[in-house]
């Protein structure tokens, strides 16, 4: 099965994301990232924030509870992670409870030495409680054709 380039434009249903203190220095050790701003809910406020922020990268870390309509049917094992990109109108803080969805923005077709794939331009947004922007997270999926080949294979 291929992607359904008539989903261009489709969003997955709203999942809540409510950002705990412990999530955000989980995320930190694993990125093995120790800036206080993620740790120390005194040295961030001594900084302005409210209280501890997260890492820039820490959206990558939110589970949809389901599939996006546009991966119905697609074998998995042919997805492979590509670029992933962040804006941010504040920084998502312990506390936040954040209303995110997922929409597909482009679909394009590369040739390339292993074969035929199709990048997904997917972007999940973050809304807070009054609605207003805090995150966009722009991530590239990459589905290998039929006719790829592994690597070393």
């Amino acid at each position: 099965m291929e992607i359904d380039r008539s989903l261009i434009g489709t969003s997955s249903d709203t999942w809540i994301v409510e950002v705990e203190r412990g999530a955000i220095r989980r995320f930190a050790e694993a990125i093995g990232d120790d800036n206080p701003l993620w740790r120390d809910a005194e040295f961030a406020r001594s900084q302005g924030y409210p209280d501890v922020i997260a890492p820039p990268s820490f959206p990558v870390s939110f589970v949809m509870p389901d599939i996006p309509p546009w991966w119905e049917g697609l074998d998995r094992k042919r997805f492979l992670a590509g670029e992933h990109g962040f804006s941010y109108t504040r920084p998502i803080t312990v506390g936040d409870v954040l209303s995110c969805r997922m929409t597909l923005l482009d679909v394009t077709r590369k040739e390339g030495r292993s074969g035929s794939m199709d990048l997904m331009l997917q972007e999940v947004r973050g809304l807070d409680a009054e609605g207003r922007d805090v995150f966009a997270h722009r991530r590239t999926t990459v589905y290998r054709g039929l006719d790829s080949k592994v690597r070393g294979s």
